[in-house]
């Protein structure tokens, strides 16, 4: 490495140190203070999403659309799971899923589908409607034949949170730019998975599989992501953000849908009841696109 280079690494990290650790904390005289960044500051930042090269239709030589499930439960996958409680937390710090719950009520994700095709659309209201639930107690039932209404406490709510996602469903594309002469991967959708909201406290594991709760069309949420912080267990000064997590596939998952001549089914409609063959029919198809590559270099 030369000289220039060696400065140019150096300022590059102390760039990123700067925008990415929790801005004022050693010169703040108040808690207040914490966070809010200076004028000064404000005016060198110039944080924002790597951009997407230019793929040209022509440079693509191969490409394989596929569909993973992260499973939260596995320990490299918890930064896209944790913080769950938030009392006791910092503002800075949210869930992916709060993250994405939050931009989608404000309107900074304005699009939302219901399926990984990105065809029909959902509104706020379809996502209240699958993701809370009301009911009334049997006991209220009972005060509503005797006096024709029912008291609030007796009436229950249950709305799914970030503690109830269990998963991650992820799109994206695996192509071979000729130009670059290397594959290259490109996510392209992203979705929250829970158990159905009216089955969610069921003790029944059937009842319990998780379900995609909408569809984002990842570009559409590149910007949030990217402000969004994760925790960085090796050093909390530089955290991540969701963006650079998702992007540079920072989490681990399975195939359980290729695109196919059959319409696109998945693995678990050929391969029934064998969860272990369903695993080595991932690893199958995961091991074709990365052959693809290593073909291309074989004389």
């Amino acid at each position: 490495m030369n000289y220039k280079s060696f400065l140019l690494t150096i300022f590059s990290v102390a760039v990123t140190t700067t925008g990415f650790s929790q801005a004022n904390i050693l010169n703040a005289k108040t808690p207040q203070e914490i966070g809010v960044r200076t004028e000064a500051q404000k005016a060198v930042d110039n944080d924002k999403p790597l951009e997407y090269g230019y793929v040209d239709d022509r440079d693509i030589m191969y490409s394989k659309m596929t569909w993973e499930k992260v499973v939260l439960d596995e320990r490299i996958n918890f930064p896209l799971y944790y913080p769950i409680d938030t009392n006791n937390i910092g503002s800075e710090r949210r869930s992916l899923f709060d993250v994405l719950t939050k931009a989608i009520k404000e309107g900074k994700i304005e699009n939302v589908y219901d399926d990984s095709y990105f065809t029909a659309k959902r509104s706020l209201k379809d996502l209240q409607d699958i993701t809370r639930k009301i009911d009334t107690l049997d006991i209220g039932y009972d005060q509503l034949n005797a006096d024709g209404y029912v008291d609030p406490e007796y009436i229950t709510k249950r709305e799914i949170s970030s503690y109830d996602i269990s998963a991650y469903l992820i799109k994206g594309l695996w192509y071979f730019d000729k130009r670059q002469g290397e594959l290259k991967y490109r996510l392209l959708g992203i979705a929250p998975a829970a158990p159905d909201v009216n089955f969610i406290d069921s003790a029944d594991e059937e009842n319990r599989e998780p379900n995609p709760l909408y569809w984002i069309f990842f570009p559409d949420a590149r910007e949030v992501l990217h402000e969004a912080k994760t925790f960085n267990n090796k050093n909390s000064a530089v955290p991540f953000s969701y963006d650079h997590i998702l992007n540079s596939r920072r989490f681990n998952g399975y195939i359980y849908k290729e695109e196919n001549v059959y319409g696109d089914r998945t693995v678990d409609e050929y391969i029934n009841d064998n969860a272990l063959m369903q695993l080595l029919e991932s690893d199958r198809i995961k091991e074709k696109i990365r052959n693809f590559e290593m073909d291309m270099w074989s004389y």
